[in-house]
């Protein structure tokens, strides 16, 4: 049912009330991108109304309400008054008086504070139309200060909207944000949730440049901060600086459309770099061991999701062996396969090889390098499994020595294919 129509049987639904479309499906419609999902603002009725005309609440913590056929979201318009600190330190007021300039005042961003009626009608009191032209992420009013989330939601959108920047005035506000401690009060889930929807933005790396520009990384993921200024051997990294690898790393497994899983694990992989002793840079010997560390002290921190861990984990721990495949016999290859779990697990295992390739084209000049070792696992991993372990299992009746005769006709097999 096209916009205009459904929203005037609304009206009729609803009696006086005043509907209208606004935030990101608006921008993105102006954007001349795909239009996801559509959020409507309510102006000049009470929940009591709402109910009445059957619509079903969500909201908890104000007054949110599905429509009863699209399920679209229907929030009435409201304002904000800062009681605390943190993204819910709120008391929200939402009644039949409040404006929809109000309402749209409260938003973070001047491009997502433009309101569209049920004729087509844009309403744009703060020229989010002007700045949409001019690429700039600019925040409404200094509200904005109010709430961390809105830190995150501005490096999200840069990694998104790859040719905007960020307001000269809104960054010094989230740099003063960041300063008065208010990027303290973000619990760990909505960091958590932040950084994952960024990671799977079209280019990440942006999302990470701005939280380092006001100086919330060092808030949030400190772990990943402390990797920029540090040296990388140049024969091995060309772009020399960890934090700058790590970048083109999330980066280029981005541009391959990677899982969020594989995402992380690229950003994480080299953590251990940051806490390097400096008296043996530019090597990193024993890295991987820290960064196994740490990558568990960001995933217990922020509550990572398993996937996201366990991947995690195993890429901090085993990259860097990957690269010396080549130069292992056939026992070691199988042993490296079986501490990788990759027999039991041979999707995670592709994922481990996805973040590998990641690693080592995340380099300056060594975009397109070939990967002969995530080739030679594979073709080890295949020869495994093609061994049947159950029938191999027949033949014994003590534990260990069914364990040493289907290792041995794995290794068989490998050896068949090298």
């Amino acid at each position: 049912m096209p916009f205009a129509v459904r929203l005037g049987a609304l009206l009729v639904l609803a009696g006086n009330m005043k509907v209208y479309c606004v935030g990101g499906a608006v921008r993105d419609e102006l954007l001349g991108l795909k239009v996801k999902d559509k959020d409507f603002v309510v102006v000049g009725t009470t929940p009591e109304a709402m109910l009445d005309a059957g619509y079903k609440p969500v909201g908890k913590d104000f007054p949110v309400f599905l429509h009863p056929k699209t399920h679209e979201e229907y929030a009435l318009a409201r304002t904000e008054r800062k009681t605390a600190k943190g993204y819910k330190g709120f008391v929200v007021h939402a009644a039949p008086d409040v404006t929809l300039e109000q309402d749209l005042g409260r938003r973070d961003f001047t491009i997502n504070a433009i309101a569209k009626d049920s004729a087509g009608k844009l309403i744009d009191p703060f020229n989010g139309q002007s700045d949409i032209q001019a690429k700039v992420l600019r925040h409404v009013s200094d509200a904005f200060a109010e709430d961390p989330v809105r830190i995150l939601r501005a490096a999200r959108f840069s990694a998104r909207f790859t040719d905007f920047t960020i307001a000269p005035d809104t960054l010094n506000l989230m740099r003063q944000m960041v300063q008065n401690g208010e990027v303290d009060a973000l619990v760990p889930e909505r960091v958590w949730q932040e950084l994952a929807r960024g990671l799977m933005e079209q280019k990440p790396s942006r999302m990470f440049e701005v939280l380092r520009s006001c100086g919330a990384l060092q808030k949030t993921l400190p772990e990943l901060d402390k990797l920029w200024g540090v040296p990388q051997p140049p024969q091995h990294h060309p772009e020399i600086d960890a934090g700058v690898h790590v970048m083109m790393v999330i980066d280029y497994a981005a541009k391959q459309k990677f899982s969020l899983s594989v995402r992380f694990a690229a950003l994480t992989h080299d953590l251990g770099k940051g806490t390097t002793p400096a008296d043996i840079l530019p090597r990193h010997i024993g890295h991987e061991v820290r960064s196994v560390q740490l990558v568990k002290e960001v995933c217990k921190r922020l509550k990572v999701p398993n996937d996201c861990k366990e991947l995690g984990v195993i890429v901090a721990k085993f990259h860097g062996k990957l690269h010396q495949a080549l130069k292992m016999k056939p026992s070691t290859l199988l042993e490296f396969l079986i501490e990788l779990d990759a027999i039991r697990q041979p999707e995670r295992f592709a994922n481990f090889l996805k973040a590998c390739e990641a690693d080592s084209r995340g380099r300056t000049g060594l975009e397109n390098c070939e990967l002969p070792e995530a080739d030679l696992v594979l073709k080890v991993l295949d020869a495994a499994l093609s061994v049947d372990a159950g029938a191999v299992a027949q033949k014994y009746t003590e534990t260990e020595k069914i364990k040493v005769a289907v290792f041995e006709a794995r290794i068989q097999a490998v050896k068949q294919v090298l």
